[in-house]
């Protein structure tokens, strides 16, 4: 779908003015409050076999790092990272390389391949037979030998984008790669409904700029200079045909003020003073870069966390991405990440408060801090908007032993529903719907106790750095312990059929940065899972309940008995019928689309 074009804008609006502050505090004393009676709190510490609390959520399996990258927790050149999909295969990205796991059996995920290839931060995304790998830090070589690359201008070093071809899953090989001034910590698949030739990978670096010396073209200077690095992001053109020859074809320019052209045009300075527990990650934003881009390009858009502030692009045309507007936050740290909802109407932002390596879930950290922030994306007069709606954070006080702030996470496909299931590093999973973005609401979590190793008694990094729904189950990749497959459990807040509903959506590959719409098929678990809903909202009950589920129960009976479609759709008529519900209700619309589906 193309979008129309908007001119690049910045509109200056923060979210929280002076009255946040009391806000702040009175929700901090509720969220106190509520979360005392928590399971989550008191958890016995550990590192294997620390305490557990969970709701609507199940452990079926997990699974240690195993050498060559297993270490002790807190050593940076063994953290596992993000997580792609391809067929019934995981991708554990780790800054020692990747891990590839065969997640047939989602009770008894075995490990398959491992590929060391040293240099951080190691996210993975999958397209086809491709893989590609962010390198940011200096150790990363070309060859992906394990020696490093001292020195100044080594020629021998990679930072960049990696790109393998695991065509064969037992022997990944890595057939290119594209360097870049900053490396590359995060990246995002792009592709182009109208060029099925190429897709595009949209690199955020965030690290040291290179010297140009080492790497043609990049620079030190300041937002004055001829080209300065900073205050741009890499778009990388891959043929499909040739991935070897991927190639940077676009630096945009997308934090420029439109009036005087400065590049620096976004937050550059602090907004208020740091807070005293807030330190080197107090609400100081820079916005230099992004962290993170989510693409969705059947839409035309794409939400970029970018340090000091959330983003909303036109992607239209994939190469030139063009700011449509810009969102600020006192209360925010750090901006991580983005995820969109199925229609494209609302997007969650986090804020990275303390860098996943700190303990922000704290009973003296207010609410607002390393949470979510829930926009909804409207038409305004002038091209489409980010309108702030509320924040979301975890409700379970979470101790000075464990590093906690909003992380990566995904969308459920769960029909007629808005429900993400997101990584809080050592605060666990926690699931919400934010179908109302103004008022989201945890609806299963899972949680460990801290770690306690190497250091007994101080913070071990460790937790959930992503969990991502993937064809019916929930897998996630813990840095510490290793690789975790999870399924959800019914429980008045998610039924049955929804769970089975949502798990009928089988995709080929996913990779969290890059969505794409999800179309639920006419099902009985789709029907019921609309039948479930009605009932929890209170548009459903009593005699008119139990008629429509007879009905439907009939409907179903009759297709396994090889019944004449007109039977067939005549109980499923029956049933929109007694509903008593508007015929343009999501349940009576999914009872005529299955009846439709039988005709």
């Amino acid at each position: 779908m193309k979008t129309t074009r908007q001119p690049a804008r910045w509109r200056s609006r923060t979210l929280a003015a002076a009255g946040a502050i009391l806000l702040g505090a009175s929700l901090l004393t509720a969220n106190a409050a509520s979360a005392q009676n928590d399971p989550r709190e008191g958890l016995e510490p550990g590192y294997f076999d620390a305490g557990v609390a969970a709701s609507g959520i199940e452990v079926l399996a997990s699974l240690p790092r195993v050498a060559p990258f297993d270490a002790p927790p807190g050593n940076f050149g063994f953290v596992n990272s993000d997580l792609a999909f391809t067929g019934d295969h995981a991708i554990v990205g780790n800054f020692n390389g990747f891990q590839v796991y065969d997640v047939s059996d989602r009770s008894a995920p075995q490990l398959r391949t491992q590929v060391v290839c040293p240099g951080g931060q190691g996210d993975v995304s999958v397209y086809g037979n491709l893989l590609f790998m962010s390198v940011e830090e200096t150790r990363g070589r070309i060859d992906c030998g394990t020696q490093g690359a001292p020195g100044q201008a080594n020629p021998e070093r990679f930072r960049g984008v990696r790109i393998f071809d695991i065509s064969d899953l037992d022997n990944p090989v890595q057939i290119g790669g594209v360097q870049t001034c900053r490396g590359s910590h995060t990246h995002t698949i792009v592709t182009d409904p109208s060029d099925p030739a190429n897709i595009y990978i949209y690199n955020s670096g965030t690290s040291s700029i290179r010297s140009a010396a080492e790497l043609a073209g990049c620079s030190n200077g300041g937002p004055t200079s001829a080209n300065p690095t900073q205050w741009r992001i890499d778009v990388i053109q891959v043929p499909l045909a040739a991935p070897e020859t991927a190639s940077i074809v676009n630096q945009p320019r997308i934090f420029a003020d439109p009036v005087t052209g400065a590049v620096n045009g976004l937050q550059n300075g602090p907004t208020q003073p740091l807070h005293p527990s807030g330190g080197p990650y107090g609400p100081n934003p820079n916005t230099n870069t992004c962290h993170d881009i989510t693409a969705y390009p059947e839409i035309g858009l794409a939400a970029g966390a970018c340090q000091g502030n959330g983003i909303l692009l036109d992607i239209s045309d994939p190469a030139n991405p063009v700011r449509l507007d810009a969102v600020a936050d006192v209360n925010y740290s750090y901006w991580h990440s983005a995820t969109f909802n199925n229609d494209g109407t609302k997007v969650i932002f986090t804020d990275e408060w303390g860098g996943g390596t700190s303990a922000r879930c704290r009973v003296t950290d207010a609410p607002e801090w390393g949470a979510d922030a829930l926009f909804d994306i409207v038409d305004g007069p002038d091209g489409k908007t980010l309108e702030f709606r509320s924040y979301y954070k975890l409700p379970a006080v979470q101790t000075s032993q464990e590093n906690c702030v909003a992380h990566n996470g995904s969308i459920v496909p769960v029909p007629g529903r808005d429900i993400m299931v997101q990584a809080w590093y050592q605060g666990g999973v926690s699931v919400i719907d934010f179908t109302d973005t103004a008022n989201p609401v945890e609806i299963a979590y899972l949680d460990r106790g801290p770690i306690n190793s190497p250091n007994p008694s101080g913070l071990n990094l460790g937790g959930y750095w992503s969990t991502y729904w993937f064809n019916g189950s929930v897998l996630g990749s813990e840095i510490a312990r290793g690789f975790d497959s999870l399924a959800f459990t019914p429980t008045g807040m998610l039924s049955a059929n929804e769970i089975a509903a949502a798990a009928e959506v089988q995709l080929d590959e996913f990779n969290a940065q890059l969505q794409s719409r999800i179309v639920h098929p006419p099902s009985f678990a789709v029907a019921r899972s609309f039948v479930d809903q009605a009932e929890r909202g209170g548009t459903l009950s009593g005699k008119a309940l139990t008629e429509v589920r007879k009905h439907v129960d009939q409907a179903e009976h009759l297709v396994g008995t090889g019944a004449n479609s007109r039977a067939i759709q005549a109980q499923l008529d029956n049933a929109a019928r007694k509903s008593g519900l508007p015929a343009d209700s999501a349940l009576v619309q999914a009872l005529q689309a299955l009846a439709a589906a039988h005709s």
